[in-house]
């Protein structure tokens, strides 16, 4: 009876202390996810135990402090920050809490902040991936490219890991947990300070006497001023033209420059060497007249033209027409050579633009002075190259002349131009000169054909006899003299009088035809003949001869047209 009693007083007893302790615990107000304070009560080889103030002590691994060396600084007693998960139980009193992240959710609010106003923050670079660096901010893992390590590419940044840098947040988003920073906006923020410091001390127009060359590239030279870049362009080199700005420094060399320009907001600072050394077309006038003809030098060949040195500082432009009298679209190359001397005619002279234009041509001997009265005249011509229409020959003299299709023979064939090829050697006549171009002929040798109807007296309304030379669809064509080098076209509908007679395929090479000449114009070189309007003629005449009784004999005016054409009667076949 007594141990009944006694057990019944112990179980009330610790039924009295839970209920105790559960009011305790509600007091204490803990909520799930968020930070709060606990007491470091042991660290072991593992785990670091807190006191949160729950029913039981919370585990926190050893790792969760290891990013930023904190865990050597920690000792029993220390008060930290933990972020409390979730509980468990309330009964047991047991709790899950990470010190990863309370600093996480510290950080990430502490990086809110900064990112407004560009705090500038330490970090450590903890490992590599594609692309760039993590950079742990705070236990926050952030993204850092790799163009923004420093201010310059680095091949390899081992140097840089796990060691504290400075950083600023250069871009945030919450809501996928992405955090970029950057070293390099730190660095050029410090050296920015720098250079403006030092640029206080200089202005536009101050003579530097020991600009350092640092670096030289194509178009230019960098230079140190007193810890400032400065940059001379290659067109502030020289007056002159400058091939590589390499040929005329070397690295380490000091030079005495001016500057130009101080751009405060970029702290860039241009500088010039040419500025100290007197502008040479300041008077050009004085030393260069246009119409003569002076030394130069060949600096550069371009597509377009030959740039020819003067003097040092003075260039000017042969255009590729003022190369050669031959050819006016002639390839530089082809004439003259980098570096050659040679002498020009000034052109032109643009003193505000500093452009002055040359001729290479004018120095030489003008073959078209030797063509001024050669219209007309007889040309031996060597082909040098044919089109699809035309045949450029050479003169003896080397100048290029055209000789069109129409323009090899009187039929005005385009086919003509089959019979000619590259090289071949040809007697011609000059018959246009006009804006350095020559045309020439090959049938202009020969006698007109049109001639013969001058030489026969042949006018609009002469009927003449014609042999059939082709047979087309459209008609025939048919040679009127006799060594058939005047062809030309009779239409369809004019080769009979009735439409039904009017059919091209009853005709054979060789046929006589009896044909009006209805249209002449020898200077336009154009003539028209019809079959029909002879026998038209022809008809009238009968009649007005005959009279109408002429029609009642055997014979038909078309039996009698039929018969002086040479036309056979066609046989109709039996159905």
């Amino acid at each position: 009876m007594a141990v009944e009693n006694i057990s019944k007083n112990k179980s009330s007893s610790y039924r009295e202390f839970e209920k105790l302790l559960n009011e305790d615990f509600k007091d204490r107000k803990l909520k799930e996810n968020q930070i709060i304070k606990a007491v470091v009560t042991e660290i072991t080889k593992n785990f670091v135990v807190v006191d949160c103030k729950a029913k039981m002590e919370g585990m926190i691994p050893v790792e969760e402090f290891k990013n930023d060396d904190e865990l050597k600084k920690l000792k029993v007693g220390s008060e930290i920050d933990v972020y409390l998960e979730r509980i468990e139980s309330m009964r047991s009193g047991e709790i899950i809490i990470s010190r990863e992240k309370a600093r996480r959710m510290k950080a990430w609010k502490k990086m809110e902040k900064v990112f407004e106003t560009q705090e500038e923050l330490t970090g450590y670079i903890t490992g590599k991936v594609k692309g760039g660096y993590i950079c742990t901010v705070d236990g926050l893992p952030t993204f850092m490219p790799a163009s923004q390590i420093d201010v310059r590419p680095l091949k390899r940044a081992d140097h840089l890991i796990n060691v504290p840098i400075k950083v600023v947040a250069t871009r945030i988003d919450k809501s996928r947990g992405n955090v970029c920073t950057s070293r390099r906006a730190v660095l050029e923020k410090s050296k920015n300070a720098e250079i403006s410091e030092i640029l206080k001390n200089l202005k536009e127009g101050d003579i530097v006497e020991d600009a350092k060359v640092k670096a030289t590239t194509d178009w230019g030279i960098f230079l140190d001023i007193h810890g400032v870049d400065a940059l001379i362009h290659v067109s502030d080199l020289s007056y002159g033209r400058v091939k590589k700005p390499s040929d005329l420094v070397t690295i380490g060399q000091k030079l005495k420059v001016k500057i130009t320009k101080i751009d405060s907001k970029t702290n860039r600072v241009s500088a010039s060497i040419k500025a100290l050394t007197e502008d040479p077309y300041e008077n050009i006038e004085k030393k260069y007249e246009i119409g003569k003809i002076y030394d130069g030098e060949c600096t550069k060949l371009m597509d377009y033209g030959v740039f020819v040195k003067l003097e040092e500082g003075i260039e000017g432009l042969i255009h590729n027409s003022e190369l050669s009298w031959k050819n006016k679209n002639i390839q530089p190359s082809k004439v003259l050579s980098s570096s050659q001397k040679i002498k020009v005619k000034i052109v032109s002279i643009d003193k505000s633009a500093k452009r002055i234009s040359l001729s290479y041509r004018e120095t030489l001997d003008n073959p078209w002075n030797e063509l001024k009265d050669a219209v007309g005249t007889e040309v031996k011509v060597k082909i040098k190259n044919l089109t699809d229409k035309a045949i450029f020959a050479e003169l003896e003299s080397g100048l290029t002349g055209m000789l069109h299709y129409k323009e090899l023979s009187y039929s005005e064939s385009i086919d003509e131009l089959k019979k000619y090829k590259k090289n071949d050697t040809l007697k011609v006549k000059i018959i246009e000169i006009k804006d350095e171009k020559i045309k020439l002929s090959l049938r202009a040798l020969e006698k007109d054909p049109f001639d013969w109807f001058r030489d026969n007296s042949r006018k609009v309304g002469d009927v003449i006899t014609t042999r059939v030379h082709e047979v087309l669809k459209s008609g025939v064509k048919v040679s009127i003299d006799k060594d058939k080098r005047l062809i030309v076209n009779i239409k369809k509908s004019d080769l009979a009088k009735e439409s039904a007679d009017a059919r091209p395929e009853v005709f054979t090479r060789g046929n006589a035809l009896d044909a009006k000449i209805v249209e002449l114009d020898t200077t336009a070189r154009k003539i028209k003949l019809s079959v029909k309007a002879a026998q038209i003629d022809e008809e009238k005449s009968l009649v007005a001869k005959f009279g109408q009784g002429a029609t009642k004999s055997g014979a038909t005016l078309k039996g009698i047209f039929e018969k002086a054409l040479g036309v056979k009667k066609s046989k109709k076949k039996k159905k």
